[in-house]
Formats: C-alpha cells, structure tokens, sequence
C-alpha cells in the first residue's frame, strides 16, 4: 500500500484578474477551488494513474471538511486526524499581469496530534511505500520527517521525500528508496549552481552516497535526472506541450515515478512514466489524469541511460 502525508494541506483558490490594481475593487474572470498540499497531489495523480493510496494528515475545521470531500469525490482514500481547534488553511493564488501568491498558516499542531499521525504510521508494514512531501509548519519540529523515518526504519517501508534543505538532507541516513529535488534545490544544499545536467550529475550521486536509493532531479523544460539503485544513470527530456500551470508538475512526477516502478520494475520506464506525467499535469488546468499521461507516454522517446 501507499500511503502520503500532507502535514499542512489546504484550500487552493485560484483567480484570474485582469489588471488587478490595489485600493480598489477588483472582478475575477475565473475562480476555481482545489484540495492543495505536496502529499495530496501525489494522492490524486496517484489514484488517476489507478493505483491505490491512502492520504494522511491534519485537517481542522469546515475547510479541513472540504479537502477530505473533495479526495473522496476523486476517488482517493482519506485516514486525517482531525484537530481540535482552527482550520485547515486556504492558500489564494492570484493570476493577472503578476501571479501573486497568500498562503495562510494553518491550524495548530500538539505533541498529542503528532503522537495520533505516530499511531497511524506504525500500522504500516514491508514494501509499503511513505511519501513525505513538502514543508513543515514552524509549529512543528524540523525533524518530523527524520523521526518518522526512524521510528520505521527497522520496518521494511520504502520512504519517498519531495522536500527541500535540511529537511531532505536529514533524511538521507535512512536510505530513502527516492528523493525528488529540483536542480535549484539541490544546488543549494551544495551551495552551488546547477543549470545542466552535467552540472547535477555529480551532485546526484554524491546523495547516493549520502544514502538516498535514487535521486530524480527534476530540471523544468530540461526533463529530469535519475541516479538510479542499479549504479546507472539515467536521462530524460520534458515530453513536448504547451505549458499551462507547473503547479503540482513535480509531484506529479513523483506519483508517475511511483507508479511506473511498481508496474515495471524497471528504473528507466519509472523515470519516463516521471516525466509523461509531470508534463500532463504541466500543459494541463488541473492534474495528470490517466488519458492525458497516455498521450503523452504514446508520443515520448523514452528516458535513456546516460552515456
């Protein structure tokens, strides 16, 4: 089974402005309303991918409500500890001649509730998959991913991190099965400046040994990067389409990533069902569905092994 945890989930708006102007009233053209967080979209392209998951964390409140219906209309299996207080946040995401983003904070999370997200996570056994994926609230302690990690270590659950700086470096002495930085991301934790593939080679394999399993860097319109278990190194260009909204492309990746592995076994299919799905939700209005990846996946090369 698989299972995400979404530490902060949300309420994603979004709206379109034309011109949008402050001190007065502004119209939108367009609105719409997703269930928002790193784990939760994993969750979603998960399920439209038709592979089974289960998605963990805190929710509060009326919002908190709303993003548990909103994975059960699509089909996505829900186990959140619902707090006793607040709401789970809303995140506004402003589109007009500038994306203008407001991320609201979340509800407060005890020693107790994380003590509840504990209970759960030790229910689950050998060749279970974990993705932990995205920021953790400054509530929170900034070791929350590593003290899951090691509470489970002795387990046999194959951990998946999409996280940045020292929450993902902290993760490596558990030998995660997959880390998903970024160039950008994995550049900093370096302190230097990753703009080609050649450039993120070295630096993927120094987290291998590090002890990530498999580094996939994903690098935008240059495709992504895989420093796989099998000692190869494995490469793949951005599937071609117009691009619509990167938002939840490299989770989706991740979900692809995932899903190709489970199906194939085969690292270099894992990275191109990566890499067909992150595009299908990047030229797509709302996250990779099952046709979409096809279209693509039936158009695409291939990810090849590195010379």
């Amino acid at each position: 089974m698989i299972y995400t945890v979404t530490v902060n989930p949300s309420l994603d708006y979004i709206v379109d402005v034309e011109h949008f102007t402050t001190g007065i009233v502004n119209r939108t053209t367009s609105e719409v309303i997703n269930a928002g967080g790193k784990g939760i979209n994993v969750s979603i392209v998960l399920q439209n991918l038709g592979v089974e998951n289960r998605s963990l964390g805190f929710v509060a409140g009326f919002t908190g409500t709303e993003i548990e219906n909103m994975l059960t209309a699509k089909g996505v299996k829900t186990d959140f500890i619902h707090l006793k207080e607040g709401l789970s946040r809303i995140n506004v995401k402003l589109r007009s001649d500038k994306e203008t983003e407001i991320n609201g904070q979340g509800p407060f999370i005890s020693q107790d509730d994380i003590q509840s997200l504990y209970d759960k996570l030790d229910t689950l056994k050998e060749d279970d998959t974990l993705v932990l994926a995205g920021s953790i609230p400054s509530t929170l302690p900034e070791t929350l991913y590593s003290d899951i990690m090691e509470r489970l270590q002795n387990k046999g659950v194959r951990f998946v991190v999409d996280a940045t700086r020292d929450l993902l470096k902290k993760s490596l002495p558990y030998k995660p099965f997959m880390v998903k930085p970024n160039n950008h991301e994995l550049g900093e934790i370096f302190g230097v400046t990753l703009k080609t593939k050649d450039d993120v080679v070295p630096y993927a394999l120094k987290f291998k040994e590090m002890g990530a399993q498999n580094v996939l860097v994903s690098m935008a319109s240059q495709g992504a990067l895989l420093a796989a278990a099998d000692g190869k190194v494995y490469e793949g260009s951005a599937p071609e389409g117009k691009l619509v909204n990167s938002v939840g492309a490299g989770d989706s990746m991740v979900a692809g990533f995932i899903a190709g592995f489970a199906k194939t076994s085969s690292y270099k299919d894992a990275l191109t069902m990566g890499l067909c799905t992150g595009s299908a939700s990047a030229c797509s209005t709302h996250l990779a569905t099952q046709d979409v990846v096809q279209k693509f996946y039936d158009a695409y090369e291939g990810a090849k092994l590195r010379a």
